[in-house]
C-alpha cells in the first residue's frame, strides 16, 4: 500500500532537524508506526512476539544495545521498556546529534520508571491534532 502524507510528516521532519529525539504518541491505528517508518533508517519494533525473550535479554543485561542501528532508529512500542527512554536521553546527550530517534506509543507508560522527562532531548509529538 502506498503511503499518504499526513499533517505530521511536516512537523515530524521540522523537529527532526532541531531536537535528538522525537516522541509519537496516539491512539492505537492512528498512523504513528507507519510515519515514522517513512523517516527512520533502523527500526525496533518491540511488540515483535518472536523476538522478545531476545529483547528481554539485553533489557537486562544491556539495554543501550536496542538502542544500536542506523540512524534515525524508530522504536516502535516504546513504552514496553521504559528504561529505554532514559537510554535515548544519555545517547542524544552522548552524540549530540538531531534526528537521532523517533519513538511511537499508544499505551501510558509508568512514569515512575522513567528517571527523566526528556526536556531539551526528546519532542512529543500528537499524531491525532
Amino acid at each position: 500500500m502506498e503511503y499518504m502524507d499526513r499533517y505530521l510528516d511536516g512537523e515530524l521532519e521540522q523537529w527532526m532537524n532541531v531536537i535528538g529525539a522525537v516522541l509519537i504518541v496516539g491512539p492505537k491505528w492512528c498512523g504513528k508506526t507507519t510515519t515514522g517508518e517513512q523517516y527512520a533508517k533502523s527500526i525496533l519494533k518491540l511488540q515483535d512476539i518472536d523476538r522478545q525473550e531476545e529483547y528481554q535479554m539485553w533489557l537486562d543485561i544491556r539495554p543501550s544495545k536496542l538502542l544500536e542501528g542506523e540512524k534515525p532508529r524508530l522504536i516502535d512500542e516504546w513504552q514496553m521498556a521504559p528504561i529505554l527512554w532514559d537510554g535515548v536521553r544519555n545517547s542524544v546527550d552522548e552524540l549530540q546529534g538531531e534526528g537521532l530517534y523517533i519513538l511511537t506509543g499508544s499505551t501510558v507508560v509508568d512514569e515512575s520508571k522513567i528517571m527523566h522527562t526528556g526536556t531539551g532531548r526528546i519532542h512529543r509529538l500528537l499524531s491525532f491534532e
